[in-house]
């Protein structure tokens, strides 16, 4: 079974007590793709290991999915959504300067969904619309295509991209392809992600932002069970 205490908090520690060495920079590659497969199904990096969004697919009905318990939660639609969109913007766009998965293999037909933002200015409403139009399994497999997509480039990355800073025109694509909007409940991301090097957005948002929304959706997921 995972465990963010004993599997996760130690490996993220040393990845960030080492990601700027160079002489490190192996076993920094290795850190981060063992923190990253954590927070992917399994499938993503082909190992038997059960990882926390394993945990949170077991057993995953419809229902559940959709639902936001009370005012002050979201949805794990959403979450998984949020997560998953920032992962596909940060790494493809700013990290790489490629295309974004999500412009790829006709997601936006196959999720069933006509937004393309991270979901961060959304209202409880819009959540919940979100969670009911989403397809669950293309989101799954959104998901893996995202994950193994940063995989990819997590394994072409040389030591001097590190300590790289993000380039504003790649912050400006963001916004440019709805990525991004323009409201400041949105708009703020932009200016979080601009003041990071290449490794500051490995730690957050591409590791530790994905194992916070990954319990909260475990936690969604208890919580629902008790109200049915």
């Amino acid at each position: 079974m995972f465990s963010v205490a004993e599997d996760w908090n130690p490996k993220q520690k040393q990845l960030k007590d080492i990601i700027l060495y160079e002489e490190k920079f192996n076993e920094t590659i290795e850190l981060i793709q063992d923190l990253h497969s954590m927070v992917h199904s399994h499938y993503v990096y082909g190992r038997n290991i059960r990882t926390l969004e394993d945990e949170l697919w077991d057993g995953l009905d419809k229902k559940t999915f959709i639902t936001m318990p009370a005012k002050e939660d979201v949805t794990i639609a959403w979450n998984i959504w949020h997560i998953t969109r920032i992962e596909d913007l940060t790494v493809n766009i700013l990290i790489a300067d490629e295309i974004q998965e999500f412009k790829r293999q006709n997601w936006p037909s196959r999720l069933n969904i006509e937004v393309s933002d991270t979901g961060n200015a959304m209202s409880d409403d819009e959540i919940i619309d979100l969670s009911n139009k989403i397809n669950m399994e293309e989101l799954r497999e959104y998901r893996k295509a995202v994950g193994k997509r940063t995989k990819e480039v997590i394994l072409k990355l040389q030591p001097s991209d590190l300590k790289r800073r993000v380039q504003k025109n790649r912050l400006d694509r963001i916004l440019d392809e709805g990525g991004v909007l323009d409201v400041e409940d949105s708009k703020w991301l932009l200016d979080f992600w601009g003041k990071k090097s290449i490794a500051g957005l490995i730690l957050m948002p591409i590791t530790r932002h994905q194992v916070v929304h990954l319990n909260d959706s475990l936690k969604l997921k208890k919580k629902c069970s008790r109200l049915m």
